[in-house]
């Protein structure tokens, strides 16, 4: 694991891996394994990568081996925010075979599928890095279930985190500003019922809704769907008066006209919602 990545407490991911394995063991348990792995029988192994990306879910890979069988040794040669390539060794196993294989699916599809989080956040965070001092962070576009990873995977990619919920930050979209009647009683009321360490962001589609934002004292102004041309017009309005936030369609090869433009942040929807996995697997020694 990367020095500056703090791993997420075991209360947050045990739930989250035993909810899995529950799901995968069904009423009978792994009925395959069960009936063809002796119960005395011992197994060696590596997960390692089978393409090149960047490492995430380790702890949830280790917990799951762990909730089967408390006998299975776990050896993490690379953690969290490693980059690795094809041959190189996530985690080394011992103990009970039936253990190790049962649990393998359920410990592969969190490690894999937090890796591809991982990767393609790590993607537009080198893609944008030579453009200008914008942080790559995530949304609420999550897998339901899997916030908490996700978003820690989009650390362990060398992004940041955006609101984690509905709860910890006020952020009024266009449709909060159609029923409200406008962005400027949307902020408003907003501010009225925020706590004082509550931040306000607000969505805006120009350049006049940006000047309104302002008018009355947004913390934050997500600049949706702009080009790179108005997004730097726009950074030019707010003038560090709030934090600038860029979003809408950013690929790898558009973060980086997007980054020039000046902006603090860049949210991305797809690093969470729908970045493919790397492809981790489990090999006997």
């Amino acid at each position: 694991m990367r020095d500056d990545l703090l791993p997420l407490p075991r209360l947050l991911v045990e739930p989250i891996v035993r909810a899995a394995l529950l799901e995968d063991l069904g009423r009978a348990g792994d009925i395959t394994t069960d009936a063809i792995v002796p119960a005395s029988a011992c197994l060696e192994g590596v997960i390692a990568a089978r393409q090149r990306g960047v490492v995430s879910g380790v702890d949830a890979a280790v917990i799951a081996f762990a909730l089967i069988d408390p006998a299975v040794a776990v050896a993490v040669e690379r953690g969290d925010g490693a980059l690795v390539a094809p041959g190189d060794v996530v985690l080394r196993l011992s103990g009970p075979a039936r253990a190790i294989l049962t649990a393998e699916r359920v410990a592969l599809n969190l490690l894999c599928r937090m890796s591809g989080v991982a990767t393609a956040t790590h993607g537009l965070v080198e893609a944008a890095r030579p453009h200008g001092k914008a942080s790559i962070v995530c949304t609420r576009k999550t897998t339901p279930g899997l916030r908490a990873l996700e978003k820690h995977a989009v650390r362990a990619g060398g992004g940041s985190n955006h609101r984690f919920g509905l709860d910890d930050a006020v952020l009024i979209k266009d449709n909060h500003v159609a029923v409200a009647g406008g962005i400027v009683p949307a902020i408003t009321r907003a501010r009225a019922r925020a706590g004082h360490l509550v931040k306000i962001e607000v969505e805006v589609d120009t350049l006049d809704q940006l000047e309104e934002a302002l008018s009355v004292g947004a913390d934050a102004v997500l600049l949706d769907n702009m080009s790179p041309e108005q997004l730097a017009r726009a950074v030019a309005m707010i003038a560090g008066r709030a934090l600038a936030e860029a979003s809408g369609r950013i690929t790898r090869e558009t973060v980086g006209a997007v980054a020039a433009s000046g902006v603090d942040l860049i949210s991305c929807g797809w690093i969470t919602h729908s970045a493919p996995i790397v492809d981790l697997g489990l090999d006997a020694a």
